[in-house]
């Protein structure tokens, strides 16, 4: 008897795989641990919008939507929201009046840390196992993978008008 090799992954197998990890990432029960665990809840977006400002400081409100893939007005509506929960703060820019900047409060920047704190302790539990070239293979292809993404439009020819939903 031959022995079977194996097929190599193809394209449709990298996204089904994908599909399971952004599955992951929205699961509320996930979340709801996330939540708990830190005492505050905050979105995805919303973290995103925390993520940036962490990274960056302050920053104008356009380019804060941009950072994070948003359109503006969603970015506003999340600044909205995390400005409730007081995590961040919108103020006048001091070199131009006619723009609103974002900054982290004291809270979010201790709400940003203790997600962050979180989210690497998990990760250092699930890759210690990894050898420190794998993780760096990961980090690697995933930052490739977002870039080609974000550079590649989505074909709208692909589906004929019959097969559209």
């Amino acid at each position: 008897m031959v022995p079977r090799v194996p097929t190599p992954p193809s394209v449709a197998d990298a996204e089904r795989s994908l599909e399971r990890l952004f599955r992951l990432t929205v699961n509320r029960a996930v979340h709801h641990r996330q939540t708990a665990t830190i005492g505050v809840d905050v979105t995805r977006a919303g973290y995103a919008i925390l993520r940036s400002l962490a990274d960056s400081g302050e920053m104008p409100m356009g380019q804060l939507a941009r950072r994070c893939s948003m359109d503006p007005a969603a970015a506003n509506r999340q600044v909205r929201v995390l400005e409730d929960a007081e995590l961040v703060e919108r103020v006048t820019d001091p070199d131009d009046a006619r723009l609103a900047v974002a900054r982290l409060t004291t809270k979010g920047r201790r709400t940003h840390d203790r997600i962050v704190g979180l989210r690497v302790e998990q990760m250092t539990d699930v890759l210690g196992d990894w050898s420190q070239q794998d993780c760096t293979e990961l980090v690697r292809l995933v930052d490739q993978l977002v870039a080609d993404l974000r550079s590649t439009p989505i074909r709208t020819d692909t589906l004929t008008a019959k097969e559209q939903p």
